[in-house]
């Protein structure tokens, strides 16, 4: 029997959106094409919450596998055995595949879904017959019901049977773009990229702003940044990257302002630098990396004073986490390796000795009347320099 296999995702949150549900779809399914079309030719459908891939040429069904695992939107997916909807086909088909499945597992159990009620046989007996067989076949393996190592899955579906040996996690989350856009302040440290992931999942298709201070940030240190955005490409598909140059306004600070203040006014310009970035592409938030209480720049009053500047909404998604959460979420989305590597960053330049942790927005003003700020900001956005990247 010649074993035909495709690849199954299972919705998640979407199920939820009630009318408004087609249009999260139409979201999803164009992110599955577009990566599906530059790995083969697959024949893709959807029914009953779950779409269905199915491959033209079996060898590519790995790497599609390993790229829908970078979808939002898929809460599991699995690869699974298509056989037509007869019994004995079935069983056939299950003491072909799933031995060597199960093979290393001490303990197995046979689940069975039925979604098509009209087929003869009900889950239980379905279980039943298979259940046996692989029991029969695989004697060293004893059945567990209740907690399996491995477990052997018989769905009846609309069109065919499909039989699987468990699924994995998606990426879960909301599809990509869903929810808008937004500008992520991408620096070359640990949080920032994992901000832009957690906003990504969460359905906003996401550009990224670097600030780079030649000569005192070399241009390997722009280049790692380059690369965190192409890490975060595995999950986005691609990515408008914008950078621009600070060294001026950091110059300027240095000069003319008191030392404790100097993180600050720097924030305040990269926000409004950030705002009028996101406006002239049309993104509606912007996103940052911050902490709440990590370094004195992200403190409340801080923060509140930095926020001032802007009118647009701020995202700041690790706001209550602590270094070791959002590390975590750093290796799973394989980040954390380029963000350790030790080249600098414009945030690190000229940083005081003391720096104010409870600023009031007076304190700040007074500040920035020192500074010809609006000449500083024009001259900044000159430098704005905008590219595409995509994933690795």
């Amino acid at each position: 029997m010649e074993k035909s296999r495709c690849i199954l995702l299972k919705y998640g949150e979407l199920i939820l959106k009630g009318q408004n549900r087609p249009q999260f779809e139409a979201q999803m399914m164009r992110q599955i094409k577009q990566r599906l079309k530059r790995i083969g030719k697959f024949d893709v459908f959807v029914l009953q919450s779950t779409v269905y891939i199915t491959p033209a040429d079996d060898s590519t069904t790995e790497e599609a596998f390993d790229s829908m695992t970078r979808v939002f939107g898929v809460a599991s997916l699995c690869i699974a055995y298509q056989v037509e909807k007869d019994m004995e086909k079935i069983a056939a088909l299950a003491k072909k595949i799933f031995p060597p499945l199960m093979e290393g597992y001490p303990s197995f159990k046979v689940e069975a879904k039925r979604s098509d009620k009209r087929f003869p046989f009900t889950s239980p007996q379905i279980m039943q017959k298979i259940g046996g067989l692989l029991a029969q076949e695989m004697p060293h393996i004893h059945v567990d019901v209740m907690q399996p190592a491995i477990i052997c899955m018989v769905e009846i579906r609309e069109k065919f049977a499909y039989l699987h040996a468990g699924q994995s996690k998606g990426a879960c989350g909301m599809p990509l773009g869903s929810n808008g856009r937004g500008l992520l302040l991408l620096s070359g440290g640990i949080d920032s990229p994992v901000a832009g992931f957690m906003m990504a999942k969460r359905g906003v298709e996401v550009e990224a702003l670097h600030f780079e201070s030649f000569p005192y940030t070399s241009e390997r240190a722009k280049e790692k940044v380059k690369s965190l955005a192409s890490i975060l490409c595995r999950y986005t598909d691609k990515m408008r990257f914008h950078c621009m140059s600070f060294t001026e306004i950091q110059l300027a600070i240095k000069d003319n302002c008191d030392e404790e203040y100097f993180t600050l006014l720097l924030r305040r310009f990269m926000m409004r630098l950030s705002q009028r970035c996101a406006k002239q592409f049309r993104c509606r938030a912007l996103i940052t990396g911050e902490s709440i209480g990590q370094v004195a720049s992200q403190t409340m009053m801080a923060l509140g004073v930095t926020d001032a500047v802007v009118s647009m909404p701020v995202f700041r998604p690790c706001i209550g986490m602590d270094k070791e959460e959002i590390i975590t979420i750093a290796r799973k989305v394989h980040t954390f390796d380029t963000s350790v590597l030790p080249y600098e960053d414009c945030c690190t330049v000229f940083t005081p000795r003391h720096p104010k942790t409870c600023p009031t927005l007076e304190q700040i003003l007074e500040q920035e009347a020192k500074l010809p700020v609006k000449e500083l900001e024009e001259k900044a956005f000159s430098t704005l320099h905008s590219e595409y990247i995509k994933g690795d």
